[in-house]
């Protein structure tokens, strides 16, 4: 009996390992936009150019994976030096006091296609709230180079500045309140 309680064991814990997919974005391949509207009149855009996304997928059932995206936010660039240095400064990111953005998922549901609602918090600028994103697979194909199976995956959403007091003393008129991010990845399994 203790032997084929041993053998259903090491079945199950089998079972459990192969029903997980570590999967870790490359970062040459990986990067978050953000979009705000500037004067009411135009679009500046930048990234933040070190960015990661994890997702412990579960194979059997997608929408219980567990995702993670961070940001350095010394890697902002907006493409004007001037404009890189006062985001990190403490009007707005106060990079040297909160030297990343963090989210952690907290559900996953299924929308259509290759679409899902992702919703979890997110911590920037030492303010941690609830926020709600939209996550697209974007399919996936055996890299060329490394042989190795690569997974794209997006997100995007819109976010509010105030909520998470970033740029505070610069009004909507001037910046937008309303910030658009999207995150484009490629991933690999670990």
């Amino acid at each position: 009996m203790k032997k084929l309680l041993s053998i259903l064991t090491v079945m199950m814990f089998t079972v459990s390992t192969f029903a997980q997919l570590n999967l870790k974005s490359d970062p040459a391949h990986s990067r978050i936009q953000f979009t705000v509207m500037h004067l009411g009149i135009n679009d500046i855009t930048g990234n933040f150019d070190k960015a990661n996304l994890t997702i412990n997928a579960d194979e059997k059932n997608f929408v219980n994976s567990k995702i993670t995206f961070s940001a350095d936010v010394n890697s902002i660039n907006t493409h004007i030096e001037a404009r890189d240095n006062h985001l990190k400064s403490a009007d707005f990111f106060d990079a040297a006091k909160y030297p990343t953005l963090d989210f952690t998922s907290t559900s996953l549901t299924k929308g259509k296609k290759n679409y899902y609602t992702l919703k979890g918090t997110l911590t920037m600028h030492g303010v941690t709230k609830p926020v709600t994103l939209t996550l697209v697979y974007r399919g996936s194909t055996v890299n060329a180079m490394n042989k190795k199976t690569t997974y794209g995956y997006q997100v995007m959403g819109t976010l509010k500045r105030s909520d998470f007091n970033v740029g505070s003393n610069f009004p909507a008129p001037m910046i937008n309140d309303l910030v658009r991010i999207k995150g484009d990845f490629e991933l690999t399994a670990e």
